[in-house]
């Protein structure tokens, strides 16, 4: 009975902030001070602020969101200090500040604005905006103080992070205190993530190895305005060069941006789901979350669970602190001495890494030695020993901390946990599991699960369900005896998405009229259309490779059937009866690309959206999901086509499906994809990354924009001889610089199947993007989130503009009365081909000063032009108002235009060379 007044009191705690609706709700505070019992409620509806309940008898002012299923609090004053409900108030003064003061007038809050004039100091209005934004503002309608200005853990569109503000995380999911993480930028004006442990700090993102920020993660530190903003869009843009598009970019729907409090940045979107709104994520910084530091605490390890994303648990010999907050660790059930008498051993954990804490660093030393050096320190809690393929010896890192500790596979060392010589006695595992969860439709991102109070609570159910009534009973029977026929995964320790329905072998059987009507065919299998019971058309996927275990194929399958992307095929279901292993997937009523490509079906728009597409989908799995995947197998038959011929990424999961390959080469037993579409990293036994698929990627471009196939040989006819060449050496080859400016070279490439109807800038910015991905040095790949980006800029729009301009230059004599010198030399005409010559180089700058991808071209089609040209083609430039104007030029110096912020040119270093000629 105590526990159910527990949470009815709960539920009325959680909707005080509705119920006080009724009071008062208003968007203007009309009196001088606010207290518990009243409302501030933007004119749309969607935000309130006021006091929010944050405990028993506990609230803080805070803003929250109205429309979600829960209020989402977005900024809160006092987070750290709450209130009681009796007396406190939020007050306007005079001198135009506000404070925030408790039960007995002590001021826990204020805005600490400078105090105003007598003048300005009237008439002071506090308003809540539309867009979430709490203003305080004079009579003048000037804004004295803004929440958007003091962020907590929130930003909402077009609220700006600054040099002056940044994001701290809650404490946990229900504690709105501050937390550990913190959103900021930092002196050399990158945008950064840092720990605040009780004992340490440490910034974990962008990759604390990356010494230089703006040399492998694309950041520019030369920008101080530190600036970083949300669009409604679902674009993110910061000063030093950091961007994101969310999966749902372009969409119109709400959105903010947390700094959750397991460290992780994520935006959300408002979705209506099952028929409520919630949030669902749609974007997050890290897709690993055991590199988040202290997300585990101290004397702890993290290590990646398939399931719920990471499971914690203590060190061999160590307890756990505080069983409701795992970022506290755990502690040591024994104690070392340091006497001689006493010595220490240590046991061995593979694969097991420990970030920072070093006492020091040993180079080229044997492991008993390192041994030695740890017992030698009284600190010493233990040590990492790595070997270092670069110098071609061990590594010995002593640690006096033992914080961030995960465990991966991948990492090529060890670490040597100190314990007594005596040893440690037989420890239990640990009794609780932190997971995360990486569903775009479950807004809650940490859920922790102690098994003792689970069987508690179990037990009082049943207890509960048999006191009720003996038709629960019955019930509960006929339940268990329908479970019986079909297993359920969960009891044997897999939980699955409810999105997700488990066939029997027999159904599907049915459902395809015994595995009749083949639609598709592939390395990893069959593909049959079928008719589920409900009347769904699904297409239904038998794999080839049996030698698999059932819970290993569970857990593979709910880690795909996580990943929830508008690009990628969804799956509905699975089914796993000894050798038979089956997925089911929705179904394309138009096909693949492949069966598209060679019919008039497609015209050049529909292919121009199916790259973009494909390039979101498979952004998504490379870096905007907790699980890492790689396709390795990216082709048009594995792009599937929906009724509206929207691309959807298939097959994503097939790798992850048959072994559990990760980043290095050696989890791969097998080379993986199809001939003429598979990176060189494969053939020539390198680490394979997501760079394979990018390269696929590229092929498949070339494939849509020319029709032809990357396996076959291609006639190229230069004029007195016919060769025959693959695709990619084709189109290199039939770019002739000479022509770029018309653009004579895509009508020898484009697929005849679109007729001449296509957009020529598409069709050369697809060419440009494929022929970076297909790079033989796959760091001279981008990635697919900057394949997007390039996607998505539009391409010489300055064109138009300039052929005006050019049009409109009379050919006329400058004469040297006129004052004008230009390279340092007077002239007396401006000559046709002068104009032409500026034409040519103005167009040929402005196109790679406007793609951050290019032609991989060795030299400039025109080597050299006259310190006149150079100097016109400055003014040129300067009238077409561009962000980044050029140097001016000069007639003794090679003239080179300096890179801009965000574009990447590739000039060559004799880019114009000026004579006096003129």
């Amino acid at each position: 009975m105590d526990i159910s007044i527990f949470f009815l009191l709960l539920c009325l705690l959680q909707t005080l902030p509705l119920l006080a609706n009724t009071f008062d709700s208003t968007d203007t505070l009309s009196g001088t001070s606010l207290s518990i019992e009243n409302l501030l409620v933007s004119a749309n509806g969607e935000y309130s602020a006021g006091f929010f309940p944050v405990g028993d008898n506990a609230f803080c002012f805070a803003i929250w969101f109205n429309k979600s299923t829960n209020s989402t609090v977005v900024w809160m004053a006092n987070r750290d200090d709450p209130v009681d409900g009796t007396g406190s108030k939020l007050s306007v003064l005079n001198e135009g500040k506000l404070i925030l003061t408790n039960s007995v007038g002590i001021t826990v809050w204020t805005t600490r604005t400078p105090a105003l004039a007598t003048s300005g100091a009237t008439n002071l209005q506090l308003k809540l905006l539309n867009a979430g934004n709490l203003v305080l503002c004079n009579s003048k309608s000037v804004i004295i103080w803004q929440s958007f200005d003091s962020p907590t853990d929130t930003l909402l569109p077009h609220q700006a992070l600054t040099m002056l503000s940044s994001l701290i995380s809650k404490r946990s999911q229900h504690d709105y205190a501050s937390g550990n993480y913190k959103l900021f930028f930092d002196n050399d004006n990158v945008l950064r993530l840092l720990f605040v442990g009780p004992t340490m700090t440490s910034l974990y993102w962008p990759d604390p190895w990356v010494t230089d920020p703006g040399k492998l993660t694309h950041r520019d530190p030369y920008n101080s305005s530190r600036h970083a903003i949300l669009h409604d869009s679902g674009y993110f843009r910061s000063s030093d060069n950091f961007t994101f598009f969310a999966t749902d970019f372009g969409v119109l729907t709400h959105r903010r941006l947390t700094l959750d409090s397991d460290g992780n940045l994520r935006s959300y979107s408002l979705k209506k789901m099952n028929g409520t709104w919630d949030w669902a994520v749609t974007w997050q910084v890290v897709s690993q979350p055991c590199r988040i530091h202290g997300i585990c605490g101290p004397n702890s390890l993290c290590s990646a669970d398939h399931v719920s994303g990471r499971r914690c648990s203590c060190l061999p010999g160590f307890k756990v602190k505080d069983h409701t907050d795992w970022s506290y660790g755990c502690e040591p059930e024994f104690s070392i001495s340091c006497h001689r008498k006493d010595p220490s051993s240590f046991v061995q954990l593979d694969n097991v890494e420990y970030y920072g804490s070093d006492l020091t660093v040993y180079a080229n030393i044997t492991l008993a030695d390192c041994e030695d050096k740890c017992r030698n320190s009284c600190i010493c809690k233990g040590f990492q020993y790595k070997f270092v393929v670069d110098n071609g010896y061990y590594f010995c890192y002593p640690k006096f901390l033992l914080v961030s500790g995960h465990h991966s596979p991948n990492f090529k060392g060890d670490f040597y946990l100190r314990v007594p010589e005596a040893g440690l006695s037989n420890s239990k595992s640990p009794d609780e599991l932190s997971r995360l969860q990486c569903s775009a439709k479950n807004s809650t991102q940490q859920r922790i699960t102690y098994e003792n109070k689970t069987v508690k609570l179990l037990l009082w159910f049943a207890t509960a369900v048999g006191g009720v009534e003996v038709t629960s009973i019955v019930l509960v029977w006929l339940f268990l005896l329908r479970s019986s026929k079909h297993p359920n995964p969960a009891a044997k320790g897999y939980l699955l998405t409810n999105r997700f329905q488990r066939f029997t072998f027999d159904e599907l059987r049915k459902a395809t009229r015994g595995f009749k009507e083949v639609i598709g065919q592939g390395a990893g299998g069959i593909v049959y259309k079928g008719v589920l019971p409900n009347q769904r058309v699904a297409a239904i996927k038998r794999l080839n490779e049996a030698n698999q275990g059932e819970a290993e194929f569970l857990a593979e399958v709910n880690t795909i059937g996580m990943l929830n992307h508008m690009y990628l095929i969804e799956m509905w279901g699975y089914c796993v009866e000894g050798k038979h292993k089956l997925l089911v997937y929705e179904y394309m009523e138009h096909g693949s690309l492949a069966e598209n490509l060679n019919s008039n079906a497609l015209d050049w728009e529909k292919r121009f959206e199916i790259a973009v597409g494909t390039a979101k989908g498979l952004a998504y799995l490379h870096e905007e999901c907790l699980e890492w995947v790689l396709h390795c197998d990216v082709k048009p038959q594995n792009i599937l086509l929906d009724a509206d011929y929207q691309p959807k990424v298939a097959d994503f999961g097939l790798s992850k499906l048959q072994s559990r390959s990760r980043i290095d080469h050696s989890n791969f037993s097998k080379m993986r994809g199809t001939r003429g579409y598979m990176a060189p990293e494969w053939i020539y036994n390198l680490p394979i990354t997501s760079k394979v698929d990018v390269y696929s990627y590229g092929i498949v471009l070339l494939e849509m924009v020319t029709g032809k196939s990357p396996n076959g040989m291609h006639t190229l006819d230069s004029g007195e001889t016919r060769e025959h060449k693959r695709l990619v050496t084709l189109v290199r080859e039939t770019i002739d610089f000479e022509n770029a400016i018309t653009m004579a070279w895509i009508e020898e490439i484009i697929d005849p199947m679109i007729c001449g109807n296509y957009d020529k800038v598409k069709v050369e910015l697809l060419v440009k993007v494929a022929l970076q991905c297909v790079a033989e040095n796959k760091d001279d790949r981008p990635t697919m989130n900057q394949g997007i980006l390039a996607l998505a800029v539009p391409t010489r729009s300055w064109l138009p503009r300039l052929q005006q301009i050019m049009q409109a230059l009379p050919i006329r004599a400058i004469r040297g009365a006129s004052g004008k010198e230009f390279g340092g030399c007077r002239f007396m005409q401006v000559r046709d081909k002068l104009i032409t010559e500026m034409f040519a180089i103005t167009t040929w700058c402005l196109w790679n000063r406007q793609n951050a991808l290019h032609f991989d071209r060795p030299a400039h089609p025109i080597s050299s032009i006259s310190s006149v040209a150079g100097a016109l083609l400055q003014e040129f430039i300067a009238s077409l108002n561009l962000e980044t104007p050029l140097s001016r030029p000069s007639a003794r110096h090679q003239w080179r235009p300096p890179e801009p912020g965000i574009v990447k040119v590739n000039f060559d270093a004799a880019l114009f060379k000026h004579t006096n000629s003129a």
